[in-house]
């Protein structure tokens, strides 16, 4: 065969195929109870090491055993937490002293990790036990069941995965996407990986014997790309954070309706003294420009505002007018001025407005007993 032939023939890629687990069956109990934990960790499945978990709770919390086994079955499927079990189940420490401290402190470790699932559990336990007696299931159980058969279940083939020793990974942002799942799910999530990233930083730097030794069989590269992974997955769940509160829908009031609007105005309908009568306030709401007049004080007041919607009322006040427009004035001769007001332009007004000698304050928008409403112009005049 010529060299050409040779070169342009393709070889087939190696399928490397995770060993077969040896499961209970081969536990060497003989040797130790380190010698258990790291079989554990190579040759023991999933099912197996939460049974045993199950089986030591059950042991060892007689009466809050329902509460902590109500939790999602992840918390029950580390493999050391599982051979630690199996290994005061089956009463191995009384005949065995060899690795009797790093048993306790081990079992301790697994009575630490436990207590916490009472209260956890109990939430979830009763949940179950209202949803066996009506038909309907809350919210927070729906999104709890989702979580558990979707993103849950996804990170635990994850673990799987890194226990038959691939390097894989998971885009977290994606599956939250087509899970459909929002920011709600985050807080269900978060706590394992942040736990992930504990034990192999633990492990990776050295500041806990026991993760140390739990991880042993792992290279420092392993140690350090799994960590990379956590980052990854932590920093994806705060851009789903961020995201869903930049897509929230947000709440639009309604203004009220203007027969609503003027239901509560105090306002004077007619002054003879000064021969002026009010319009009728229900032209008020949606305008932009107000003119009105204290008869008692002798204040003429602009409203004016720059809102799109224009003015609104609540009670007898008016909102939405511009304090750095709006203005009013003391009348030392009201039967000259007021004429302008109810005739001439806003220009107009403001011309002979600078005539005046008073001195121009800001209103504050309340209208009352006293109060004349003389104008109202909208945004095109």
């Amino acid at each position: 065969m010529s060299l050409t032939a040779l070169k342009g023939k393709k070889t087939k890629k190696k399928v490397l195929r995770a060993r077969a687990r040896t499961g209970l069956a081969g536990i060497p109990v003989d040797k130790g109870f380190n010698a258990v934990k790291d079989y554990f960790h190579l040759q023991v499945d999933k099912k197996d090491c939460v049974s045993q978990v199950k089986t030591w709770v059950k042991k060892n919390f007689p009466q809050p055993a329902k509460y902590i086994l109500a939790n999602p079955e992840y918390h029950f499927s580390m493999t050391h937490h599982a051979a630690t079990a199996f290994w005061y189940n089956n009463d191995l420490y009384k005949n065995n002293d060899a690795d009797g401290n790093t048993a306790k402190e081990f079992l301790n470790n697994l009575f630490d990790k436990m207590i916490p699932l009472i209260e956890k559990g109990k939430v979830i336990y009763e949940e179950k036990q209202k949803a066996n007696n009506i038909v309907s299931i809350s919210p927070a159980v729906k999104l709890m069941r989702k979580i558990n058969n979707t993103i849950m279940q996804e990170l635990l083939d994850l673990e799987d995965k890194w226990i038959d020793g691939d390097d894989a990974t998971i885009n977290i942002y994606d599956r939250f996407k087509y899970h459909g799942l929002t920011n709600t799910a985050i807080s269900h999530v978060k706590p394992m990986i942040e736990g992930w990233l504990l034990d192999y930083e633990d492990a990776y730097y050295k500041r806990c014997e026991q993760a140390v030794e739990g991880y042993s069989h792992l290279k420092k590269s392993t140690l350090n790309h799994r960590i990379k992974v956590c980052k990854a997955m932590l920093e994806d769940l705060e851009r789903i954070r961020s995201a869903t509160k930049a897509t929230r829908n947000v709440k639009v009031k309604r203004p009220k309706s203007v027969d609503k609007q003027v239901a509560k105005v105090q306002y004077k309908k007619e002054d003879n003294d000064f021969k002026i009568v009010s319009i009728n306030p229900i032209q008020i709401p949606t305008k932009t420009r107000l003119y009105a007049f204290n008869t008692k004080s002798k204040m003429v007041i602009e409203y004016v505002t720059e809102s799109v919607n224009g003015f609104e009322i609540s009670g007898s006040t008016i909102k939405n007018f511009s304090k750095g427009s709006s203005r009013t004035i003391c009348l030392r001769k009201p039967l000259d001025f007021l004429p302008i007001v109810l005739q001439k332009t806003p220009k107009q007004i403001d011309a002979a407005w600078q005539t005046l000698k008073t001195k121009t304050k800001v209103p504050n928008g309340r209208i009352n007993k006293d109060t004349i409403l003389l104008r109202v112009l909208d945004k095109w005049k």
